[in-house]
């Protein structure tokens, strides 16, 4: 579930009009959200405590597909893989051979890899939605319904209409930031790049 909590990034700091009613937000984020098919590209991610000290920094590869398929590499030295086929889900740490195989539940449907390759649908029913505008950036925070969910708040930037960057603000004032380098929408991604074998030796854990 750590890895789950990484996904995510900050915001960009201007000039925004007032934000608008809730059912305009909630419509205007499923419609760029609908726009992408698939995802692939780059990202950077710092995470940061409550007092704004540097806790962790990686970077890696993402490849995202509706409905509920992604797969999300983080690079080395301190390497981790997470994949979903939309079923099920896959976090492998090859440092310690071990891979934990969890079931694709409503609790993950309220984190980030989901929100931008799940079910749109469900949005105005797990989220209170608002955003801003200026120019080609579109801000929105959202901030889940349910008191069990791994974050307190979520905002997501699009620039040009495609996803740019991403902040999560959990329970204790921890903060994940994740920038995206590089995104490509709609092109094709092979269906096996969403399906994990595990390595022989590997510890199996399941949830």
């Amino acid at each position: 579930m750590q890895l789950i909590r990484l996904l995510l990034a900050s915001v960009l700091l201007m000039s925004l009009v007032p934000a608008h009613a809730d059912q305009a937000s909630t419509k205007r984020l499923t419609e760029l959200l609908q726009r992408a098919e698939t995802l692939t590209g780059r990202f950077s991610q710092l995470s940061l405590d409550g007092s704004g000290t540097q806790l962790q920094e990686t970077s890696g590869e993402m490849a995202l597909k509706r409905p509920g398929q992604f797969r999300w590499h983080t690079d080395e030295p301190m390497e981790q893989l997470l994949v979903s086929d939309g079923k099920k889900v896959w976090l492998y740490d090859p440092d310690l051979e071990q891979v934990t195989i969890q079931t694709l539940d409503q609790r993950l449907t309220h984190t980030p890899a989901l929100l931008l390759s799940g079910d749109v649908s469900a949005i105005s029913e797990n989220f209170e939605v608002s955003h801003k505008e200026a120019g080609s950036v579109v801000d929105f925070t959202l901030t889940p319904k349910a008191k069990d969910t791994l974050f307190d708040n979520l905002r997501l930037s699009f620039r040009d209409g495609v996803i740019n960057d991403m902040q999560l603000v959990d329970g204790v004032g921890q903060r994940t930031n994740i920038l995206f380098q590089g995104v490509e929408l709609n092109t094709p991604i092979e269906a096996d790049r969403f399906r994990f074998e595990i390595p022989e030796g590997t510890d199996v854990i399941t949830e």
